[in-house]
């Protein structure tokens, strides 16, 4: 009888101590971070902010930041990666915050960090895509602005040609709907499941601005009710599919580059 009941309780420490190391384990999981840069200015690319909220509705960090701070980010985001605290660490940008993420991904190279994903949303600039980036999907209106192999490339790269769609241009690509969707599907299958857990929705203060990239806002025009997937609220203009195409380097016409 006593031997019985010495083999239950081994056998429950056992389990405990399993249990408690799953927890540790559960706890210890890297967080998937989303970083999104807005271009000159900062108030021209508030595409960013909505697609970094539509981000945390569906459970994956994100947040939103000037395109002019991405090397202080860099290191904050190193630290981190190298602390186990997230991972993995996906860009993205709109016109010089574009660039700004071609640029941070780099940096980050020459620190041993690997980037899972970085999407330009129209830079003003060709860049090469570095080594330690696993892919890279490069929306764009200039063939002068397509991504191209760097050095120790073997990633996946595209560059999605958008020129030829009459209702896109530099200052509402970044607001794009069906760009917001193509970027969410991406994200998702990267993530999987390391997602965060959503806070329960509490009242915000009285005169309070919320937090770019943290309180979701109510539905804008063009998104679907919350939870769904974001949907034009016209009927798009008739236009050819955009052309993805593999992109040998490019020279850059300085005089070309937009104001």
């Amino acid at each position: 009888m006593r031997r019985g009941f010495h083999l239950v309780a081994i056998g429950m420490l056992g389990a405990a101590i399993v249990l408690a190391a799953g927890l540790r384990s559960a706890m210890a999981q890297p967080r998937a971070h989303v970083y999104l840069f807005r271009g000159l200015a900062d108030v021209f690319s508030t595409g960013m902010d909505t697609l970094a909220e539509e981000l945390n509705k569906r459970g994956v960090y994100a947040t939103s930041h000037n395109h002019a701070d991405w090397q202080t980010i860099a290191d904050r985001a190193a630290s981190d990666y190298k602390a186990k605290k997230e991972g993995p660490i996906i860009l993205i940008g709109h016109s010089l915050g574009a660039d700004a993420v071609m640029e941070m991904a780099d940096y980050l190279g020459d620190k041993g960090v690997p980037v899972a994903l970085v999407m330009p949303f129209d830079g003003t600039q060709s860049f090469p895509a570095p080594g330690n980036v696993g892919r890279v999907i490069n929306f764009t209106q200039r063939d002068y602005a397509y991504m191209r192999p760097g050095l120790g490339f073997r990633g996946s790269l595209s560059n999605v040609d958008l020129s030829a769609k009459s209702d896109i241009n530099h200052l509402n690509i970044d607001k794009s709907p069906e760009l917001h969707a193509r970027a969410i599907k991406e994200i998702l299958a990267i993530v999987g499941g390391r997602r965060i857990a959503l806070p329960a929705p509490t009242k915000p203060a009285s005169g309070g601005a919320p937090e770019r990239g943290t309180t979701p806002p109510p539905p804008d025009r063009g998104e679907a009710a919350a939870g769904g997937e974001p949907k034009s609220s016209a009927a798009p203009a008739a236009t050819p599919p955009p052309r993805e195409r593999a992109s040998p380097p490019q020279s850059v016409n300085p005089e070309q580059i937009p104001n």
